[in-house]
């Protein structure tokens, strides 16, 4: 599972390069025609690099794989595969409000699907499990996903806004979750690895 999900990962992220736009010029100040394009790719990049990350680590946690963490996990995956096809748009428009709202919801209904995939793993543990501790009442992951809702109707008054929210959100996920990293280092050599 872990193998397949870093594999669709990388081909997302390729898929995107293969999108930014060339300047059509070899100074440094035709790059600036180039800036959504490139401003998409970076956001989408960090986004998706926060993904492979963090589900890196909660994979780590899995001692037996189920077929609902296997069905959660592509969902998650479909999702994430979405970010090529919204990011062009988003970059090709020059951030028009539509395509940074339809940008937010990619990002939620990732959000929604990485949420859902972590709470498979937590039931599949049990009650007592202690990622389920790790965890906790997973605030900063709802506070995610509350603000990517509410940044596709704010792409409407600005899209600049939902921009800022992308970004914002992006920021506090840049360091991996340590609640995940802190349950892996106490469990060393009693969690197995995913296939």
């Amino acid at each position: 599972m872990e193998a397949f999900s870093d594999g669709v990962i990388a081909i997302i992220i390729t898929v995107m390069v293969l999108e930014l736009r060339q300047p059509h010029g070899a100074t440094f100040a035709d790059l600036r025609t180039t800036f959504p394009s490139l401003l998409a790719y970076v956001l989408s990049f960090v986004n998706l690099a926060i993904y492979w990350v963090n589900h890196h680590h909660l994979l780590k946690t899995i001692t037996k794989v189920s077929g609902a963490m296997l069905w959660t996990n592509m969902n998650l995956l479909f999702w994430l595969s979405l970010f090529p096809f919204a990011t062009a748009w988003m970059s090709e428009n020059h951030f028009a409000s539509d395509t940074v709202s339809a940008y937010g919801v990619v990002l939620a209904m990732a959000a929604l699907a990485y949420w859902v995939l972590q709470n498979v793993i937590v039931r599949s543990q049990g009650d007592d499990g202690r990622l389920k501790s790790a965890l906790g009442r997973d605030l900063k992951g709802r506070l995610s996903l509350v603000s990517y809702l509410v940044s596709i109707p704010l792409s409407f008054v600005d899209h600049w806004l939902g921009v800022a929210i992308f970004v914002g959100v992006a920021v506090t996920w840049f360091i991996p979750d340590r609640r995940v990293e802190d349950y892996l280092e106490s469990t060393s050599g009693t969690v197995g690895t995913t296939d």
